[in-house]
């Protein structure tokens, strides 16, 4: 279980502190409105993802054993290949700073179709986290469920700490943005090297 919980943790810490779409849509608002008026659109990735989980298992839970291993390998892949363009940000002068966008206007559910709009869900979640929650389930549903809480209650804690660190900075330090990209890639990189390890061995947990 220790596995799932640090895979779920993982993945949500890594999308978290990478600067994208929701991010900035979250962040904008709260340099604008304040973090007590944003921090409701912090929960905005529970509301977008229902359709996407719902989609993925009724594909997923149709595959063979062999099809799930191979989308496992794309998914160590696909994880690789972000821990890879996350250390090419470092190389630049710097990093994009999160809070320096155009800033938006709208709800939780404005939030929520920022979300729905990004790809970065549907290939996680296609690739990596739907793979790994049914693989969870079949050692025990308790395994699934740790590897879901963990996600979320990671990705919304991260989100409502970047949500209440723009209000009160205005916007992130270039040192802190780059430790955060730092571990980040780091983090994906060994996840990404486990599963493709982890998709070779017969019935691995």
């Amino acid at each position: 279980m220790l596995y799932y919980i640090f895979l779920g943790g993982g993945l949500a810490f890594a999308a978290s502190v990478q600067p994208g779409p929701l991010q900035t849509f979250l962040l904008a608002r709260a340099a604008a409105d304040g973090w007590k008026r944003t921090l409701p659109a912090a929960f905005a990735p529970l509301l977008s993802d229902g359709p996407i989980v719902l989609l993925v298992f009724f594909v997923l839970g149709r595959l063979p054993f062999a099809a799930q291993r191979t989308l496992r390998v794309a998914g160590g892949l696909f994880l690789l290949y972000l821990a890879w363009a996350a250390f090419r940000k470092l190389r630049k002068p710097s990093v994009t700073s999160l809070s320096d966008n155009p800033r938006g206007t709208g709800t939780m559910l404005q939030a929520a179709m920022v979300n729905v709009l990004n790809p970065n869900p549907y290939l996680s979640w296609a690739l990596v986290l739907g793979p790994a929650v049914v693989r969870a389930w079949q050692y025990g549903p308790a395994n699934a469920i740790a590897l879901i809480v963990a996600f979320y209650g990671t990705m919304v804690a991260m989100l409502a700490g970047f949500i209440i660190l723009a209000a009160s900075t205005r916007q992130l330090g270039q040192r802190s943005q780059h430790a955060l990209v730092f571990a980040a890639a780091l983090i994906l990189a060994i996840l990404g090297l486990y599963q493709l390890v982890a998709s070779f061995l017969p019935r691995a947990g």
